[in-house]
């Protein structure tokens, strides 16, 4: 589902929230679920545990002129049903846009899995004019959701 300013999308998949949520808090692994292809490597990251942590990334993408990192500051923390962060380039404070996964429990062996990326609260006119919104698109978030899915089965 999209509007002007979020994409959301959903899936079940078949494993524990618990289990789920271990590979989400772990941005050593979040090369392996990014569906986007920007995501190269964490960058000495320990495992998230709460709001107010940043952690940084290796990405890579022509929208930045190839290789940058960004600074993720973790906005949204409920162990197994919620994490959420809002991006930055490296160095600078989150100009507005924010990943969010929401996790389901779906009987003991299933877990309902939403993640929305939202760009609402970007105001910044030059970051509106440099940033093409939306930089990921609605399939690509849905192969993010597919990578979920086969980083917990493996």
């Amino acid at each position: 589902m999209a509007n002007d300013n979020r994409i959301i999308v959903s899936r079940t998949i078949d494993a524990p929230a618990p289990e789920i949520f271990d590979v989400l808090t772990l941005p050593s692994r979040h090369r392996e679920i990014d569906g986007s292809g920007f995501v190269v490597s964490d960058d000495r990251t320990d495992r998230i545990t709460g709001v107010g942590q940043v952690f940084r990334m290796n990405m890579t993408g022509d929208h930045m002129g190839g290789d940058y990192q960004t600074e993720n500051h973790v906005t949204g923390y409920d162990k197994n049903s919620l994490l959420a962060w809002r991006t930055a380039p490296a160095g600078t404070e989150p100009p507005g846009w924010e990943w969010m996964w929401e996790l389901k429990a779906d009987g003991s062996d299933a877990t309902d899995v939403t993640l929305t990326y939202d760009w609402d609260k970007v105001t910044d006119k030059a970051t509106l004019e440099k940033v093409p919104f939306p930089l990921v698109t609605q399939d690509q978030l849905e192969d993010s959701l597919a990578n979920l899915a086969s980083a917990v089965s493996s």
